[in-house]
């Protein structure tokens, strides 16, 4: 009987800590935060979980000779149950983002499933696996945007995308290693990702003024703050583990970076989700991070 432990590293369950702020951010954006966002956040979760069980249903032979540690080639997961986890997955999620953002949320939900599903049978081992899984987050964050102003999240989209590129062209060369040129390109992108951030803060408050323009409160310089020391946080911590990389482009090392970037994204997530004016959100996103570091001792993220 398979257990839960072995079903919870099959979807690598700690790396779903990276997910909700996707959602969390594009509603922001698209001033779309509400009720149905926690229940979007949900339905992100079980459509991530449902692309982890079907990429190890999908490499079950080539982790076999690998990476035999992990539940399928192990033995301790069939892979019969694995597929029916992932569709499962697939569809609970596609159910409960119907459920909760109606038709907008499913004209989203449903080529992001599609999406996954393409990454993890066909696009994963060619040229084209960074940009279409950088494409499923990217679609995450809209999916959150889906109840607003979907437009106004675009760019939290792109953000979220480029960084998911970098970790995916890294998570390449997990077994290998790399050359230097590819931590040094993936170094530039998270550097500049980082200072683009928080270049858009938002006004949170203030009434007009007798010429027409906003008054600004007191706190809001503190305020614009926020999302710049988020984006600081997550760069000093993805930027060290590919510096790292660069230095000593083993597979340990890149391994180590591609978990950084998973249980780093909060905190880039947190600074979107702040730059669009929910500053305790965001704080609360990034919060995130430390507590996935921590489990990502218990189950590997990658």
């Amino acid at each position: 009987m398979t257990r839960l432990a072995d079903l919870a590293e099959l979807v690598r369950a700690p790396a779903a800590l990276s997910v909700p702020g996707d959602v969390l951010s594009g509603a922001a954006a698209a001033g779309a935060l509400g009720p149905r966002t926690p229940a979007l956040a949900g339905a992100s979760v079980l459509l991530y979980w449902a692309g982890m069980a079907a990429n190890d249903w999908a490499d079950r032979r080539l982790d076999a000779v690998e990476r035999p540690e992990r539940p399928i080639p192990s033995g301790r997961v069939r892979p019969a149950v694995a597929l029916g986890v992932a569709s499962g997955l697939t569809a609970a999620g596609l159910a409960v983002a119907t459920a909760a953002g109606g038709r907008r949320a499913a004209a989203v939900a449903l080529p992001l499933a599609a999406t996954i599903w393409g990454y993890d049978l066909r696009a994963k081992n060619t040229a084209a696996g960074p940009a279409v899984m950088a494409a499923c987050r990217g679609l995450d964050v809209l999916l959150g945007a889906s109840g607003g102003r979907v437009v106004r999240a675009l760019p939290a989209a792109l953000t979220v995308a480029a960084h998911t590129w970098t970790v995916t062209a890294l998570s390449r060369r997990e077994v290998t290693g790399a050359d230097r040129r590819l931590p040094g390109l993936t170094l530039a992108g998270t550097a500049l990702i980082a200072l683009t951030t928080p270049a858009r803060p938002t006004v949170l408050s203030g009434a007009p003024s007798s010429t027409g323009c906003v008054k600004r409160g007191p706190f809001l310089r503190l305020g614009e703050l926020v999302p710049a020391v988020l984006a600081a946080g997550y760069a000093a911590r993805y930027g060290r583990a590919q510096a790292r990389v660069l230095a000593d482009p083993s597979p340990a090392r890149v391994r180590a970076a591609v978990g950084a970037g998973i249980t780093g994204l909060p905190a880039l997530q947190g600074a979107l989700t702040a730059r669009a004016g929910a500053r305790l959100l965001g704080l609360a996103v990034a919060g995130a991070a430390p507590l996935g570091r921590r489990l990502a001792r218990l189950i590997s993220p990658t």
